[in-house]
Formats: structure tokens, C-alpha cells, sequence
């Protein structure tokens, strides 16, 4: 599942993961976020500024391979984003990778 909320178009991108117990072992959690922060990673570099989305691992996850829950991690993204639309601050929008908090170049 993935929830997304339009912030302040100058502001970095934030995004959380929810892995709960329900998923599996310690072990297994952590994989899976592994997997999931990778995934984000990469939204990011299309999405620098202007949106906060959560993740949340579902069971299956637990037993997805990285190509599937990076195909339904897209899938979703591309899903609320659509849905968001206009409400998508103009920099999420033009897909600007802007920079890190730090000040460096976002890939």
C-alpha cells in the first residue's frame, strides 16, 4: 500500500516505510525494507521536492522477488500520483532533482 500527500513544492521529498511484524522475522523485515528504501531511492530521483508518500509492506511482500515488489512499488507510486494530479506542487510535477538537504546534487 502507498499513501502520498502533496507538500511544499521547494520543500525534499520524504519518504517512510511501515514493515510490521505481520511480514515476518526480524530478518525478513528489514529485507524488505531494504528493497522498499532502494525503490524509493529511485522515485526520488524522479520525484526530488514536493511530495511525502508511506509505505506500507503488505505480508506478501515478504515472499515478492526485488523485480515484483519493485513492479508493484512503481505501479503504486504511478497509481497516486496520478491521482494526486493537479494537487502536485509545479517542481514534483517537472520531475526537478533539485538537492539534498545537505546541498549536493541529487542523482
Amino acid at each position: 500500500m502507498l499513501y502520498a500527500a502533496a507538500i511544499a513544492a521547494d520543500e525534499p521529498s520524504r519518504i517512510g516505510f511501515i514493515v510490521s511484524k505481520g511480514v515476518g522475522n526480524a530478518v525478513v523485515r528489514n529485507l524488505v525494507k531494504r528493497r522498499l528504501r532502494e525503490a524509493g531511492a529511485a522515485s526520488l530521483r524522479e520525484y526530488g521536492t514536493g511530495f511525502a508518500i508511506v509505505v506500507r509492506a503488505l505480508p506478501a511482500s515478504a515472499a515478492a522477488s526485488w523485480d515484483q515488489l519493485l513492479e508493484d512499488y512503481n505501479a503504486a507510486l504511478e497509481s497516486t500520483m496520478s491521482r494526486l494530479g493537479s494537487r502536485l506542487p509545479r517542481a514534483a510535477v517537472n520531475g526537478s532533482t533539485g538537492t539534498t538537504q545537505e546541498g549536493t546534487q541529487r542523482a
